[in-house]
């Protein structure tokens, strides 16, 4: 699986841009806020159907601008695939494959395999639940139809029962047999759920353990645990006991949607105890084990997106994490710097097929 050719319109700071890439590492250089990181954006809309850093399909549309357009050719089991991703202001987006459009984007998950590794991951470290949880999420539906599905359901469902739980304490009479209706909904999917996020965290231990030692060099203890009330309880059961409880507070309090991903350091979480380095090298780690994971399951290797990973990493353990994902069992890579020396000297001793692109301040991008 590698991306070909990519053809931007008026995306983010981009009036118009076309590129060829190599089949294995291609480098984006230039000075900050050159746009870089953009054309990694583009390349992840194209694969999952959004932006990796902002939700509003509109805000990446260039200022001023009322449409953006996303070409993509890819090279997908010897069989080249044409994605576009058209985005109007106050539309739906458009997706194609081949000319033909998708009926929902669901369809279009898992197509081309992605795993981008940023700076912005070290939200999955300090924010809430629902960051750790969107990465398994992420991860599973990639490969599994049936799972994202499910997802979009129970969310569906979640929040048909919240509105009604705010309903309650305002009717005089209200229908509590419609609450059993939305708990069978909820206890079929949420144990589906609950049952594949097991699964799925018991494979990914053992080869995150792998990366974070490889990268780290050091010989610390590390493990992540899967947290979820209905490893406590039955579905059934936490719904039941909780209802006067959600009826108070008028939403959910129990259920998948609660579920975290505990990351540990030496046993102490890798938030309070890890230091800069430590957590760096810990979301990187977690990332490629999403990367291997997503390779085993699925038989495709993703594109593996690296934006920046010179923050707070040394040039040397830069190095050490090209040189890892340069071996065959990764594919295509994409790397942006801000240092074309550094980058090149690096490539050099690794000796890879490779691209360098440099882009201007007046986002002009030349291949070297």
């Amino acid at each position: 699986m590698y991306l070909e050719a990519l053809s931007i319109v008026n995306f983010k700071n981009y009036a118009q841009s076309e590129l060829e890439f190599s089949p294995r590492i291609n480098c984006l250089v230039g000075n900050n806020g050159v746009g870089k990181t953009n054309i990694l954006d583009a390349i992840h809309y194209l694969a999952l159907c959004k932006s990796f850093f902002n939700s509003i399909d509109s805000q990446n549309i260039t200022h001023k601008q009322e449409f953006s357009v996303i070409q993509g050719q890819f090279q997908r089991d010897e069989k080249q695939e044409n994605i576009y991703c058209g985005i109007q202001r106050n539309k739906r987006k458009q997706f194609k494959r081949n000319k033909k459009d998708y009926l929902k984007l669901s369809e279009h998950i898992g197509l081309i395999p992605l795993v981008m590794i940023s700076p912005a991951d070290s939200s999955l470290i300090h924010d809430g639940g629902e960051e750790r949880r969107k990465f398994i999420n992420g991860v599973i539906s990639q490969f599994d139809k049936i799972y994202l599905e499910n997802i979009i359901q129970y969310n569906r469902v979640l929040t048909q029962r919240n509105r009604f739980l705010k309903t309650l304490n305002e009717s005089r009479k209200p229908d509590l047999e419609l609450i059993q209706v939305y708990n069978q909904k909820l206890i079929i999917l949420g144990e589906e759920i609950y049952k594949k996020r097991q699964e799925f965290v018991e494979e990914l231990i053992p080869v995150f353990n792998r990366f974070y030692k490889y990268i780290s060099e050091e010989k610390e203890l590390t493990n992540l645990l899967y947290q979820s009330q209905l490893g406590e309880s039955s579905f059934a059961d936490l719904l039941e006991k909780n209802f006067y409880k959600d009826r108070v507070l008028q939403y959910t309090t129990v259920g998948i949607h609660r579920d975290d991903l505990n990351m540990l350091l030496s046993d102490y979480s890798i938030k309070k105890m890890g230091s800069q380095g430590q957590q760096k090298t810990f979301q990187v780690a977690l990332k490629l084990a999403k990367f291997e994971f997503i390779r085993k399951v699925s038989g495709i290797t993703p594109i593996l997106l690296l934006d920046d990973i010179f923050d707070k990493f040394d040039a040397q353990r830069v190095e050490q994490i090209i040189r890892l994902v340069s071996e065959n069992n990764f594919g295509q890579i994409f790397i942006t710097d801000t240092d074309e020396e550094r980058i090149e000297s690096i490539l050099s001793r690794i000796g890879i097929e490779n691209k360098v692109f440099r882009i201007a301040e007046n986002q002009t991008i030349t291949e070297k």
